[in-house]
């Protein structure tokens, strides 16, 4: 329904209530058994915050404080559906999609990261996204492997 058609406050009000959707990766949605749970709660987050804030009595207030929590649970919901479960890694003799990966940069820093889905990486938390630059380098490669990545070069010193 137009805008035009309904009593709001005002236009900003208007605005607020009508948030566009979250953007949507065009890669596969692969997920870990961990990612695929936290997708379920986001999911349950979404609906319980969207459920409270309809019990609003303003009309006006009930919009706002729903539609980020709607946004929300359409964007967890979609992914949770598109969601594509890959095992964890059998083996730890190459890196993979799950797999916990150790490597040293050309300046001395040894980092660790689990390569894992995109709506799962937080690379402060240790995980990064398996499209990052980063783990599209380590894909595929084992222990020892001296990686390019732009400019530098990173060599692999565990995986698991």
């Amino acid at each position: 329904m137009s805008v035009a058609f309904v009593k709001e406050e005002s236009a900003e009000t208007a605005a607020e209530t009508q948030l566009p959707d979250r953007p949507v990766s065009p890669h596969p949605n692969l997920v870990t058994e961990a990612g695929l749970k936290a997708l379920e709660r986001q999911v349950s987050e979404a609906r319980a915050a969207f459920d409270e804030a309809n019990a609003i009595e303003d009309i006006n207030e009930r919009r706002r404080q729903a539609a980020p929590h709607m946004r929300d649970l359409r964007y967890f919901s979609e992914r949770l559906h598109t969601a594509q479960l890959v095992p964890a890694p059998e083996s730890h003799e190459v890196a993979a999609f799950g797999s916990k990966v150790t490597f040293s940069r050309e300046d001395g820093r040894v980092q660790t990261y689990r390569i894992v889905g995109e709506d799962e990486a937080d690379p402060k938390a240790g995980t990064i996204s398996y499209v990052s630059p980063v783990a599209r380098a380590l894909l595929g490669k084992a222990v020892g492997d001296l990686v390019n990545l732009g400019d530098e070069e990173l060599e692999i010193s565990a995986i698991a």
